[in-house]
């Protein structure tokens, strides 16, 4: 082939492949942006997670239950009725021979000592009130769970077809290298360097398509839908910037973080458990009423019937075997929750400075991304590809700057993830509710 004819036709295969470029480098950015009709938006997620998700509804079950057992916890034992014979002697007819033989009836109720019933219903009290800020924390942890599986997915989604896209712009590289070889105006390096860089995509690909299922998962976990549920396409990443103050964060989660309003609940229901413990050495009242009915003598003399009524009491005297030990446990468990809730309160303020210097380094990132790298960048590629297209450059120069692009674009959608899921993270430490 003539030079002059193969020149021409270089120049339309470079010129054609140039606009590709270009317009590949616009779509890239268009995949951070539009909204897509396709896409499920968090929103609509979130709701269906708080209505249908297992371990929120199990959740409720069990405050459900920690509730009725507020009433009986204070409530009174079932009073005994008994009924029978006293004093019969062994003999026939013995109902109207002796005085003191009679056919009895009676009931009986124990009444704890006063302060004991209260006690037993603030401890009841108590463990409700725990058990509903643990249902809170779990529908915080499930939003949280599916905040991150969306972003996750998102990103995969997203970052595959970023990866794509290069690829098939690594592509067209390759038939300009290979075409360029083949009538000795490139070198071999090229069309290997091109092949290396079109294979790591491939292996990107692969990498991504692994861990897509893995995220998938996730979500369709936390939303509560079986495993051969519809995936929900997450809508595009997107930025939205909060103001983050680690005073101002660890007084909220102070105040309503379930986990830590939780630990509180338990400490004030182990102190009524220790008043409880030491309510033992009290005793109890069982309070007993009965009737006798006594039939009349041979003769016909009548006997009255007669009523009688008892006051028992139990003596708590091996204090030293039975009640101290439990007001001993009763107080190592209110310390234990003491020291439980110290830890945490020390976890969150340690993992809140840790995520809002994530979620700000991400955001400084994207912003850094945005207006200044990816912009250099792409237009440092524009430049070079002019420059190849008259020899100016080399092709591994192009190339290189086209890698560069792709991976400052990749770093801007995953620093857009990571600010994301370290808001969720904040969320969830700090207890922002959700209904």
């Amino acid at each position: 082939m003539p030079p002059t004819i193969y020149a021409q036709q270089q120049e339309a295969v470079l010129n054609k492949t140039g606009a590709t470029i270009f317009t590949k480098s616009v779509d890239k950015v268009a995949l951070i942006t539009p909204d897509h009709p396709s896409a499920t938006f968090l929103p609509g997620l979130l709701a269906e997670a708080l209505e249908k998700n297992p371990e929120i509804q199990a959740a409720q079950q069990e405050r459900e239950a920690a509730r009725q057992r507020i009433a009986p916890a204070q409530a009174l034992d079932d009073p005994m009725l008994e009924a029978g014979v006293i004093n019969a002697p062994l003999a026939s007819s013995p109902f109207n021979r002796e005085d003191m033989t009679m056919k009895m009836i009676g009931l009986s109720q124990r009444l704890p000592f006063p302060g004991k019933r209260d006690l037993r219903k603030d401890v009841a009290s108590k463990d409700a009130e725990a058990i509903e800020h643990g249902y809170q924390e779990t529908v915080n942890r499930v939003v949280h769970d599916l905040k991150t599986a969306y972003f996750d997915l998102g990103l995969t989604l997203e970052m595959t077809k970023l990866v794509e896209k290069n690829k098939q712009t690594l592509e067209h590289f390759l038939q300009i290298a290979e075409a360029r070889y083949q009538v000795g105006q490139g070198s071999q390096a090229d069309v290997l360097k091109a092949q290396t860089q079109v294979s790591r995509m491939l292996d990107r690909l692969l990498g991504l398509a692994r861990e897509q299922p893995v995220f998938e998962a996730d979500l369709i976990r936390a939303l509560g839908r079986n495993a051969k549920g519809v995936v929900p396409i997450p809508a595009p990443l997107q930025i939205h910037a909060v103001n983050l103050t680690l005073e101002t964060l660890q007084q909220e989660a102070l105040m309503q973080r379930p986990q830590l309003l939780a630990l509180q609940s338990l400490i004030a229901r182990n102190e009524k458990s220790v008043d409880l413990a030491r309510r033992a050495s009290y005793p109890d009242f069982d309070v007993r009423l009965s009737y006798g009915q006594r039939d009349n003598m041979l003769d016909g003399t009548r006997r009255d019937d007669m009523v009688s009524m008892t006051v028992a009491v139990n003596l708590p005297v091996w204090r030293g075997s039975k009640i101290e030990p439990r007001i001993l446990e009763s107080e190592a468990l209110r310390d234990q929750v003491s020291s439980l809730y110290q830890a945490q309160t020390n976890e969150i303020a340690a993992r809140l400075r840790q995520q809002i210097a994530m979620a700000e380094q991400s955001l400084k990132s994207v912003k850094l991304y945005q207006t200044a790298i990816l912009p250099q960048a792409r237009l440092t590629v524009e430049s070079a590809l002019a420059a190849y297209q008259v020899n100016r450059v080399d092709f591994l120069t192009l190339l290189d700057n086209q890698m560069t692009v792709f991976d400052y674009e990749a770093n801007l959608i995953t620093a857009m993830a990571n600010y994301n899921k370290a808001l969720a993270e904040i969320d969830l430490l700090v207890g922002k509710k959700h209904h």
